[in-house]
């Protein structure tokens, strides 16, 4: 993989303006990048093994404005672990300062709009692990994506409705912090759901 290849992916993937600084990212600190589909309970992440190659994944129907900020969430994970090896805490403080440090060339209304922008540089005060865990930053990324922006959220159905996400059905259980425990009714196996994921064709549970 070369910076050619990571400046074509990000080209089809981030805001135009933000590809030379984060292939830069990339050339400074080297690693594999792959797309992935939908996956139920991450947006993107970060693995290192001993005697491989660093690795980042991004799901690939993210919004432009989110996959750039996962991006870079996932590339400060990379940076930490550069300086602390396997040590470090995942969302330390390390970690949040480096974060901070990267996104803060990108928080300009060149790239994000208001009141994104707003919204971004208040959850950048202190960051949080995920950015569903931010319910207000999660509102104004889905005021971005038109696909998203009236749709039915799984924080809005009761408990025991059963929902459509990513090709399969699914069954709603309990709320664990900002996740939900849900099982997919055709193999009975438990996710943890963000509970701000937009859902479809829901057949709602009596209250």
């Amino acid at each position: 993989m070369d910076s050619k290849k990571i400046e074509d992916i990000l080209g089809h993937h981030i805001p135009p303006i933000a590809v030379s600084y984060c292939t830069l990212l990339w050339e400074e600190f080297p690693f594999d990048f792959k797309l992935r589909k939908s996956r139920l309970s991450k947006v993107g992440d970060f693995t290192c093994r001993s005697g491989q190659s660093p690795q980042i994944t991004i799901n690939k129907d993210l919004h432009p404005f989110l996959f750039l900020m996962t991006y870079i969430h996932e590339v400060a994970h990379l940076r930490v672990h550069k300086a602390y090896g396997f040590k470090a805490e995942a969302h330390g403080e390390d970690w949040k300062k480096t974060f901070q440090m990267l996104m803060a060339p990108l928080l300009t209304t060149e790239i994000f709009p208001e009141p994104l922008l707003g919204g971004l540089q208040k959850h950048m005060a202190s960051p949080k692990a995920s950015s569903y865990s931010d319910t207000e930053l999660t509102h104004l990324f889905r005021s971005q994506n038109e696909r998203e922006r009236n749709a039915v959220l799984l924080s809005q159905i009761p408990e025991g409705s059963v929902f459509h996400l990513h090709g399969r059905w699914f069954r709603k259980g309990k709320l664990r912090r900002t996740r939900v425990l849900c099982h997919e009714v055709k193999t009975k196996i438990q996710y943890l759901v963000p509970e701000y994921v937009p859902v479809s064709n829901t057949q709602l549970a009596l209250l």
